[in-house]
């Protein structure tokens, strides 16, 4: 199993975006951080980068169950997704799988919320 899900989409940077946006909205998550890296990159060490965005999405209900069977989990939250555009023009959305990064934990009771994580945010990239 692979530690992202990816999908290379045929929008612009700013259309991938929004549709990533609006699916994880759909699945029940909230974009609760973003981190621009182009302007960071820019900012701090006055280099020109691509569009690359990282979004902290959360599904509420989702975190409350996994923080109730594990309380150090916040540590892995919120579950990041990548939009970024590539320097031959391709535009390329990741998200992380919690079926992989919550298996390091060793924790039994967080394999159904992570297998539910994780199909939520396969079904946000497929949506793309």
């Amino acid at each position: 199993m692979n530690y992202h899900f990816t999908k290379k989409v045929n929008y612009s940077y700013k259309e991938a975006l929004d549709k990533t946006k609006a699916a994880l909205s759909s699945e029940g998550f909230g974009v609760i951080s973003e981190i621009d890296l182009k302007e960071k990159f820019k900012e701090k060490l006055y280099v020109d980068f691509r569009e690359y965005k990282i979004l902290g999405a959360c599904n509420p209900k989702l975190a409350y169950q996994a923080i109730g069977q594990e309380d150090k989990i916040g540590v892995m939250l919120p579950c990041n997704l990548l939009v970024q555009e590539h320097e031959n023009g391709e535009v390329e959305v990741t998200a992380i799988n919690p079926m992989e990064s919550m298996s390091a934990i060793g924790n039994d009771k967080l394999e159904a919320i992570a297998k539910e994580v994780s199909q939520r945010l396969e079904t946000v990239i497929d949506s793309i």
